[in-house]
């Protein structure tokens, strides 16, 4: 749900974050518009079926950070402020924690599920952007018809994109080797 449609930069969008109507609300910036998320129950489920397991893989190997709706930025992008539903970065780019406002990079892995209003069209774009701006892999998590793009970076800059179904097996490729996840556990919601 577009907020606010009057172009915003991150620094306007970082005092309308502060106001207190807006203290315990989701939103990101794209490209100049505030954009609330609301996710629904369908979401938080099919999120939490990714987070959990990539934690388990992730954390004892030590090899980075896994997060639920953590702020991504860049200084020289004034016009985004992105949530991704799920992110990983690695050991190595995570450096200090970020204990308020944006991290100031991209993830190594971007995960997206759709909302009820997304349409493929625009989980692709926000797919683009992640990886256009430093990102190694994105997820989009599809709930209308159950299934996960995988999309990376070919050696010509173009997007490339795989479709997994509900018998397939989700990998993490050379960000996350060794990672495996059923696609039907994802949407294991009852």
């Amino acid at each position: 749900m577009i907020v606010q449609q009057k172009l915003c930069t991150t620094d306007e969008f970082e005092e309308f974050l502060a106001l207190p109507e807006n203290r315990d609300r989701r939103f990101e910036l794209i490209y100049g518009e505030i954009v609330e998320k609301m996710p629904t129950e369908e979401h938080g489920l099919v999120a939490g079926n990714i987070y959990a397991p990539l934690w388990n893989f992730v954390k004892p190997r030590k090899l980075g950070r896994v997060g639920i709706e953590v702020r991504h930025a860049l200084k020289k992008d004034r016009l985004n402020d992105r949530i991704p539903d799920i992110s990983f970065t690695s050991t190595e780019r995570a450096g200090e924690i970020v204990k308020q406002g944006p991290v100031l990079r991209m993830p190594d892995l971007a995960v997206e599920i759709q909302s009820p209003d997304d349409s493929q069209r625009e989980m692709r774009e926000k797919a683009a952007y992640y990886l256009r701006h430093g990102s190694r892999l994105v997820w989009l998590v599809y709930t209308d018809k159950p299934g996960v793009d995988e999309c990376t970076l070919g050696a010509d800059g173009e997007m490339l994109i795989k479709q997994y179904g509900m018998d397939d097996l989700l990998d993490g490729g050379e960000v996350l080797s060794g990672f495996t996840l059923p696609v039907r556990d994802i949407f294991d919601v009852e």
